[in-house]
């Protein structure tokens, strides 16, 4: 299920974004429960996104993990599409924390120390570790983004390193964007894997073996047919190691090859 971000409010979304949430004051409630927040209100949806994914969020279910009706929510956002958008943007915040102002790195020079190639590595390792901690941020496309401070800050960490590392730039844009698409790629394909055994009660050893005993049967000349797709199979050097290690060794080697193409058009001649 993909979600499509900035479905409420334009107005109001942005406002809680950017506006005062760090300044806001909790709202007195009657009685002897602690009275409610805005921060509040968007730590239990992530909360609750978590455990149970998308599926299972609501004003409701919201309320109910706060130990409140969903009325008592309405005071501090609107509705649901408004609570996706900041849980969102909340959760990147522990990603990266927004950056003081520091000087521009001279371009061409990637950096202090000219490090670009693993400050990006640690860009790359970390969003995907964050994504894989909440996997529901992956069924939110990127298409549109949400546009608060927190997800910004993400991109302005990268945007920072690339510029320094003097990239050209007319492949700016695009190597941030293959970036992006190919960390949420695989950690989406990590996050399908870790949820298939649970959705479908059989292990990926057990639905392996039972899929390559029917392929045998129904299509012996499958190694005929398809003799490069058999190679590359043999040639897996994690045959035999968990999903979570052959998952691991792919988005290592996959993000090493990404990168030597970044330094090859890094270090091109120009008009080459």
């Amino acid at each position: 299920m993909t979600i499509i971000a900035g479905q409420g409010d334009a107005t109001v979304s942005m406002t809680l974004l950017w506006a005062g949430q760090a300044e806001e004051t909790p709202r007195r409630a009657p009685g002897p429960r602690p009275a409610l927040s805005l921060d509040a209100v968007v730590a239990a949806g992530i909360a609750v996104a978590d455990a149970e994914t998308l599926a299972g969020l609501s004003m409701r279910t919201v309320a109910e993990r706060l130990g409140r009706t969903s009325m008592a929510l309405y005071t501090y956002v609107p509705g649901k599409a408004e609570l996706l958008d900041l849980m969102y943007d909340r959760a990147h915040a522990e990603l990266s924390p927004e950056p003081e102002p520091e000087p521009e790195p001279e371009q061409g020079q990637g950096g202090p120390g000219g490090e670009w190639r693993a400050a990006v590595t640690s860009w790359a390792t970390g969003l995907r570790a964050f994504c894989l901690r909440h996997p529901w941020v992956l069924q939110i496309s990127y298409a549109r983004p949400v546009l608060g401070p927190h997800e910004q800050a993400v991109l302005e960490s990268l945007a920072r390193i690339l510029y320094g590392a003097g990239l050209p730039p007319r492949t700016l844009r695009p190597v941030v964007a293959s970036l992006f698409d190919f960390v949420r790629g695989s950690a989406r394909t990590a996050a399908d894997a870790r949820l298939a055994a649970t959705a479908t009660g059989v292990s990926d050893e057990e639905w392996w073996a039972g899929r390559a005993a029917l392929l045998a049967r129904v299509a012996p000349d499958f190694a005929e047919r398809f003799p490069y797709s058999v190679r590359l199979a043999g040639e897996d050097a994690t045959a035999g190691a968990s999903w979570e290690r052959r998952l691991d060794d792919a988005f290592t080697i996959g993000l090493d090859v990404l990168l030597d193409g970044i330094e090859a058009a890094r270090t091109a001649p120009e008009g080459g």
